[in-house]
């Protein structure tokens, strides 16, 4: 069988969320049934050589923005490139390539266009909401990475027969599990520090904790432009001492191994990487009840939801999982058990290439899609 020329776009390759899922499932693709080109913006990033190595060919389409007329001399481009190599699925990653790359591939005559959406209110304005609302009409499906992104999309007006729901996945053997000590009191929380993560509640919330847990240290992993904020926020705080700031770490697993508890304070999520890797890693979890947090967490069988922007409520949390380390352990096991049976990325690869297939036999078929449900196979 010859293998089915496949696109999927990149918007970047910079460290994400979306950019490592993404990447793993160009990686990890069959490539006896797919042939897998990446298009991007532009070919760089820390990420960009491991997504290169496995693809069949990389090709760029550089853009200033969706306003300058260069864009649609790209856009014409990555069309004239679809149909160049016989491309019969195009699958777009996150907003920007959604909105270039789906009508382009509608004008190219691309078989198959599979878009994806991956968060619940994103930092973007009305405009390219609005744009990649439009864009979504040129998509056979939009796959989104939880319950809560698929509620969104039908907020949005999305037709129900175009929502797939595929959950994120992880290499679950690459995270080995551990036992929290007596005085479990090291807490990380691995996120980009950004205003929806809520790492600002976290700052506040450690005011207390210290208070009563005086030796509490917290570790945040990740960068983004709230770093100098943050740091500023601790030190007015009096807590600055208590956190250490990492930066972008590429050794995650070895910071969670060296950890006790996990936090994640987001105020919005769709389906944090960070709380799957800490499940993988068996680590007991306190994270705020909003979006696809409460699709992963079932509060105190695998870890301890609170609500969103309430430090005093995130501190209650961790200090219980501070004062009884027989309860965080039972969480973190029951928390790994669930990681490996349902989010491996053997089984995320599983269902996207179970949709591609199905998209390519409705369109040779002539027979619309069908509605979707969760997948979770």
């Amino acid at each position: 069988m010859t293998p089915i020329a496949t696109a999927i776009f990149l918007g970047s390759f910079e460290p994400g969320g979306t950019e490592r899922q993404m990447i793993e499932l160009v990686r990890r693709l069959d490539r006896a049934r797919w042939a897998v080109h990446i298009a991007c913006f532009r070919a760089q990033g820390a990420w960009f050589p491991r997504a290169a190595e496995a693809a069949a060919s990389v090709a760029e389409f550089p853009i200033g923005g969706f306003g300058r007329r260069d864009t649609l001399v790209q856009a014409w481009a990555f069309a004239r490139w679809c149909r160049q190599q016989r491309i019969a699925i195009v699958h777009t990653t996150e907003l920007y390539s959604n909105i270039f790359a789906l009508p382009a591939a509608g004008c190219a005559g691309v078989p198959v266009r599979i878009a994806n959406r991956r968060e619940i209110n994103p930092d973007k304005t009305v405009g390219h909401i609005a744009l990649q609302r439009a864009a979504y009409s040129f998509a056979h499906a939009v796959v989104a990475n939880s319950r809560a992104a698929a509620d969104r999309l039908r907020f949005e007006r999305v037709p129900t027969r175009k929502v797939a729901v595929i959950p994120n996945g992880l290499d679950v053997e690459a995270w080995p599990s551990g036992m929290p000590p007596r005085a479990p009191r090291r807490v990380v929380c691995v996120a980009n520090l950004r205003p929806e993560k809520g790492q600002d509640v976290l700052i506040d919330a450690a005011a207390h904790v210290l208070r009563r847990f005086p030796d509490a240290q917290f570790e945040l992993v990740g960068d983004g432009p709230e770093r100098r904020r943050l740091q500023t926020r601790a030190e007015d705080r009096g807590v600055a001492g208590a956190f250490t700031f990492l930066g972008h770490r590429e050794d995650v697993a070895d910071r969670l191994a060296a950890s006790h508890l996990f936090v994640l304070p987001s105020r919005s999520d769709a389906f944090p990487n960070g709380v799957l890797e800490a499940m993988a890693a068996g680590l007991p979890i306190v994270a705020t009840s909003v979006g696809g947090i409460v699709e992963l967490i079932d509060d105190r069988r695998t870890g301890l939801l609170t609500p969103a922007g309430d430090a005093v409520a995130l501190a209650d949390r961790l200090c219980t999982l501070m004062a009884d380390s027989a309860f965080a352990g039972r969480l973190g096991r029951a928390a790994r058990g669930v990681a490996e049976s349902r989010y491996s990325f053997g089984r995320m690869v599983n269902a996207f290439e179970s949709l591609y297939l199905g998209e390519l036999t409705r369109r040779r078929s002539g027979v619309g899609a069908p509605r979707r449900t969760l997948a979770e196979s």
